[in-house]
């Protein structure tokens, strides 16, 4: 009985360990995703170029809710889905754009220019009223700019060639600039955007129930996907049957031992 307990306890403690490090790895080494900072202020004193090529800061542009974006113009992969997606949510949804929310994309690419910019929204506004499509803006800036709204989100991406590799998805920014939530992915319900800008007008922070997979899987800057991590789904099994048993064997012990009483 002794044996087993002192295996189990080792077990445990073996994934427990191992769990965190991997929460370790996910909160401080992350190359490529996203780590929540939910309830923060993004930094709006941040200067951007307008695709009008006026220099604008997110506090004079942010004053409603606000969805905002992370793109590069040249991207070959996840960019224009997400851009699409986007277009399609803001046709099915009952909240309307302009006087219930805004949507601002911002390019971390410091080569995209204003030019790039009115371009590249031209292919997804096509089906937005043109009143309401001004109200979808595409900014472009400097390196220290783009660092700074990229470090403040949680955004996290890595040049690789010409090219870089990024996670998808939205982020909610409240009226005062708070960050409030978080939608990973590339398509997203009109439900979850309606209440997302809600909560942000709000400004209450809800975490995102993807952050389960976030935390199940890692991004594969190859494929642009997430892939299952093993280790770290085993480890938490294996916490879970060790605490099981562990507790199975506490409880026998003790209706044995009140036997012999």
């Amino acid at each position: 009985m002794r044996k087993i307990t002192t295996l189990l306890a080792i077990l445990l403690f073996v994934s427990v360990t191992q769990v965190k490090s991997q929460e370790a790895i996910v909160k401080d080494i992350v190359e490529i995703g996203w780590l929540e900072h939910l309830e923060d202020t993004i930094p709006l004193d941040l200067k951007f170029h307008s695709e009008e090529d006026k220099i604008v800061t997110l506090r004079e542009l942010i004053d409603k809710p606000t969805v905002l974006s992370f793109v590069y113009f040249n991207c070959p992969g996840v960019c224009n889905p997400l851009q699409e997606s986007i277009a399609r949510v803001v046709e099915k949804t009952d909240m309307e754009l302009g006087v219930d929310y805004q949507i601002l994309t911002i390019s971390f690419d410091v080569s995209d220019t204003p030019a790039k910019a009115q371009k590249k929204k031209q292919n997804f506004i096509q089906n937005i009223v043109k009143e309401k499509a001004a109200h979808w803006m595409y900014l472009t800036g400097e390196k220290e700019s783009i660092d700074a709204i990229t470090e403040a989100v949680g955004f996290k991406y890595k040049a690789t060639g010409l090219d870089f590799a990024h996670p998808s998805g939205i982020i909610l920014i409240s009226p005062e600039g708070k960050i409030t939530r978080y939608l990973y992915g590339l398509d997203f319900l009109p439900f979850d955007l309606k209440m997302a800008i809600i909560e942000a007008q709000q400004g209450l922070a809800k975490p995102t129930i993807n952050k389960v997979l976030q935390y199940c899987f890692n991004y594969d800057p190859q494929g642009q996907g997430y892939t299952l991590s093993v280790t770290r789904v085993a480890g938490t099994i294996i916490m879970f049957f060790a605490a099981v048993i562990f507790l199975g064997l506490i409880i026998s012990r003790r209706k044995s031992v009140k036997k012999k009483v």
